[in-house]
C-alpha cells in the first residue's frame, strides 16, 4: 500500500465514522477543535494529514489512531478449529488473541452443583437455538434462543440443555478459555 493509498483510506474512514455518528462537519470539527473548513479539506484530500490532527480526530471519533490507520485486511476470513471430542468449533479473534469464539451443541443437562467450576475470566454466550440452562452459583437461569448471558467465571458455573438440544456461541477471554480446557 502506497502512502497515497493510506492517506485516501484514512480520509474515507474519518468521513465514514463521522457519518456513522450522524455528525455534521461542524460537529466533528468542534469536538476535534478544528475549523469546519480544515476538516473538510482533510476529508477531501486538499490538506496534508498531520499526526497531531489524526490523534485529535481519532479521540473525537471515539477510536484509536491504530484503528484509524490500520491496513491489514488481507486475512478477513478465518476457518474454525474443530474439536470433535467436545462437539465444538473455535475461532480465534485476530484483533485480540486473548479472545476466542466457540460454537457448541449441547445435549446434556447442566452438571450437578458438585461438578460446577470456577476460574478467573469472563464469558459471554448467546443461544442460537433451543433453551440452555445456566447455573451460576445457586441460581438456575433459562437462556432462550437469541438471548445472551455474560458473567464472571469466578462464580461456580455450568451450562446444559433444558430438555432438548441447544446450540450456543460463546466468547471466552484468555483466562476463561484456560479454565475450560
Amino acid at each position: 500500500m502506497t502512502q497515497d493509498d493510506l492517506d485516501s483510506l484514512v480520509r474515507q474512514r474519518i468521513r465514514a465514522l463521522r457519518a456513522a455518528q450522524g455528525w455534521s462537519l461542524e460537529e466533528l470539527a468542534t469536538r476535534a477543535r478544528l475549523s469546519a473548513s480544515s476538516l473538510s479539506r482533510i476529508e477531501n484530500g486538499r490538506r496534508r494529514l498531520a499526526l497531531d490532527q489524526l490523534v485529535t480526530l481519532a479521540r473525537a471519533l471515539d477510536t484509536s489512531l491504530d484503528q484509524l490507520v490500520e491496513t491489514d485486511t488481507d486475512d478477513v476470513i478465518a476457518s474454525p478449529a474443530i474439536d470433535k471430542a467436545h462437539g465444538l468449533m473455535r475461532w480465534p479473534v485476530k484483533a485480540d488473541p486473548g479472545l476466542s469464539v466457540v460454537r457448541q451443541r449441547l445435549t446434556d443437562p447442566p452438571p450437578e452443583a458438585s461438578r460446577m467450576r470456577a476460574h478467573p475470566g469472563r464469558e459471554w454466550l448467546v443461544v442460537l437455538s433451543g433453551t440452555a440452562v445456566l447455573l451460576l452459583g445457586d441460581r438456575r437461569l433459562l437462556v432462550e434462543t437469541n438471548q445472551a448471558a455474560e458473567f464472571p467465571t469466578m462464580l461456580p458455573h455450568g451450562i446444559g440443555t433444558d430438555g432438548g438440544p441447544c446450540e450456543i456461541m460463546g466468547i471466552f477471554d484468555r483466562d476463561a478459555r484456560r479454565g475450560h480446557r
